[in-house]
């Protein structure tokens, strides 16, 4: 079973990245199935298909292993892929600048130039995880992703908290065109009420 239920006219190849031990395969397997799953560091790749509403693309995500070993063969899926997610481990605060050169180094390829990109803040049930804005900083998003559809969505592999949110997200940054992701943030912060200062930072972490 999917996000929505109900089968896709068509499907969106999503790649989902992030170093060794992020909770990739974990939160993927709690979004597909509802099930918390034990699982062993992913060699080679899992693949998924994630159903949505009919006037959306479904989501075929392409879960591929993290460790050294396996970075350098990210690269043969980039060619297909229509969205980008990348999962930080937003407790293990000694790996950020590892998860930050990783991500830089993905962003800078020609061939995802353009593709939308969620960054799942995983581990937010652990004492002590980043908070969505903190790891914006960390991460330094506002630069590398300029010219670029993204947003941070919290999460956690365990409790389910957040999973659909940040995949929903990537269906609608598939559907939607940069500048108007941006008004829809806007629209969304004044009917919250906040103040001008507070929206700005929404869209320097958020945009």
């Amino acid at each position: 079973m999917g996000m929505y239920g109900s089968k896709p006219q068509k499907q969106a190849q999503v790649l989902m990245l992030g170093l060794d031990g992020s909770g990739k395969t974990t939160l993927l397997y709690k979004l597909k199935y509802n099930e918390s799953v034990v699982t062993v560091p992913t060699v080679g790749f899992n693949v998924e298909t994630l159903e949505t509403d009919r006037s959306s693309p479904g989501l075929t995500v392409w879960d591929v292993g993290g460790q050294r070993k396996m970075r350098p063969h990210w690269k043969h899926h980039y060619m297909d892929t229509a969205g980008l997610v990348f999962v930080v481990d937003s407790w293990d605060q000694k790996r950020l600048d590892e998860a930050r050169k990783v991500l830089h180094r993905v962003l800078r390829y020609e061939s995802l130039r353009g593709v939308p990109l969620v960054i799942l803040a995983n581990k937010q049930d652990l004492h002590g995880a980043l908070s969505p804005e903190a790891l914006c900083l960390k991460l330094d998003l506002r630069r590398v992703c300029e010219g670029r559809a993204w947003f941070i969505q919290p999460c956690s592999a365990i409790s389910g908290m957040g999973l659909e949110e940040g995949f929903r997200r990537i269906v609608y940054l598939l559907k939607t065109p940069l500048k108007q992701t941006q008004e829809d943030i806007k629209v969304k912060m004044r009917s919250k009420g906040l103040s001008i200062t507070a929206m700005k930072q929404v869209l320097l972490c958020r945009r």
